[in-house]
């Protein structure tokens, strides 16, 4: 049986990529097949002809097998800015059927034990001036056929990090959609009194009945922008980071 999450974060540059990649990883050391997709991607480069992203060629060499790139991310758009804006100056206006229809066309062509759906930015990032990609997750949970949708919340450890997972935390439950855990993501070597924002978010998440799925650390090779991380030297943090991941600790193959 498949099971589908959809990873979003407390804000952008929370550690989506670097956890959503680890999260494929830490599946297949756990003996699981995995497929990633990124269904909007902005801030990419023309390679081989094609525009790629560099988060979305993370997804694809963490998938097991893995597809042609369109695959795994059927909406590319070049500049490095909120995806609604970058679609309209680009003349690919996003719509929620039409990123719907994307997903499911991509989602169809995997029977991965896991389906990893990552969004940009947060929650709430808009697709277009009356959607916002917390549709796309609730389209995607109630689409015909579909395996269950649980979310995964990347909580990116910075100033004002409570706040924005209490927040978060707090929208996406009156969705009405699951939470399946969180994963802190250490954002620099030496955060003020990390220890203390930990310590009230486990409480925090506890109290909600929303467990810890791992805190990986910070690693000093990947640069302050992901994007501007070599893909072999984002592929290595991934693998690291995948052992401190432990979604499925308790799965085998095939009991997905």
């Amino acid at each position: 049986m498949t099971k589908r999450f959809f990873v979003t974060g407390t804000d952008t540059d929370a550690g989506k990529t670097l956890v959503s990649a680890a999260i494929l990883a830490a599946a297949k050391n756990a003996g699981l097949t995995a497929f990633g997709l990124k269904p909007v991607a902005a801030g990419c480069d023309t390679i081989d002809g094609q525009l790629k992203n560099s988060d979305a060629l993370l997804h694809q060499s963490f998938s097991q097998p893995s597809h042609d790139y369109e695959v795994h991310n059927p909406i590319a758009l070049q500049a490095a800015i909120a995806p609604h804006i970058a679609a309209r100056q680009e003349g690919k206006p996003l719509t929620l059927s039409g990123l719907l229809e994307a997903c499911n066309n991509s989602l169809s062509q995997s029977d991965a034990d896991v389906q990893l759906v990552e969004g940009a930015g947060g929650w709430l990032v808009p697709i277009n001036n009356e959607h916002t990609l917390a549709d796309l997750a609730l389209q995607l949970n109630t689409s015909e056929g579909a395996p269950q949708l649980e979310v995964i919340l990347v909580v990116g450890l910075r100033l004002g990090c409570i706040n924005h997972a209490m927040l978060s935390l707090q929208v996406i439950q009156a969705s009405g959609l699951k939470v399946a855990g969180w994963v802190a993501n250490s954002l620099s070597p030496a955060m003020e009194v990390e220890n203390a924002n930990m310590d009230y978010l486990l409480q925090a998440f506890a109290k909600a009945d929303v467990p810890c799925l791992g805190h990986v650390p910070y690693f000093s090779n990947l640069e302050t922008e992901l994007a501007e991380t070599p893909l072999d030297v984002k592929s290595k943090a991934a693998e690291q980071a995948a052992e401190y991941i432990n979604l499925f600790s308790h799965w085998g193959p095939g009991s997905a």
